[in-house]
């Protein structure tokens, strides 16, 4: 029965030469870095396209912002009329009292609107990215040719034998 079964198995085929081995490793190295290569263009035509339509839509959002600013400054000047006149007839107060009570809102708006715009600057300054790039080694060149950032004072050494 072993005779049959080995009858009936294709014979392996004898293992490549050296020189042949060496040929299919090298093309598959070129085919490798063929396909890294055209993944690589293809990245590359992806972010500009990215960064393409990125540019038309900043600028549609500012012509759109700029749209809408312009009619919310001039809802919140109406607003800000009716709020003197009602301050002024139904209230009572003099038109002085009325105009400084709609300015004081609108300062603590603006106020409020200051704070929180300078929040959100702080993140375009990419702390985690520059984290990240200084731990792979990049950056550090940068870092002391600024010298107007403060930097922590370095501890005293211990000397020799002083108690703790």
């Amino acid at each position: 029965m072993r005779d049959d079964a080995n009858t009936d198995r294709p014979t392996p085929e004898p293992p490549p030469s050296l020189e042949e081995s060496l040929r299919r490793v090298g093309k598959s190295g070129k085919d490798g870095f063929a396909s890294a290569v055209a993944t690589a263009r293809a990245l590359r035509m992806l972010m500009v396209a990215d960064f393409a339509l990125a540019r038309g839509a900043l600028a549609r959002a500012m012509v759109w912002l700029s749209v809408a600013a312009v009619f919310g400054v001039s809802s919140w000047l109406l607003l800000m009329g009716a709020l003197i006149a009602l301050l002024q007839r139904v209230v009572g107060l003099s038109w002085l009292s009325s105009l400084s009570v709609a300015a004081g809102l609108s300062l603590a708006i603006t106020a409020l609107g200051v704070w929180r715009t300078l929040h959100y600057f702080e993140f375009t300054r990419m702390e985690a990215t520059r984290r990240q790039l200084k731990a792979m080694g990049f950056g550090e060149e940068e870092e002391a040719a600024e010298p107007d950032m403060p930097t922590a004072p370095t501890p005293a050494p211990l000397a020799e034998g002083a108690d703790r």
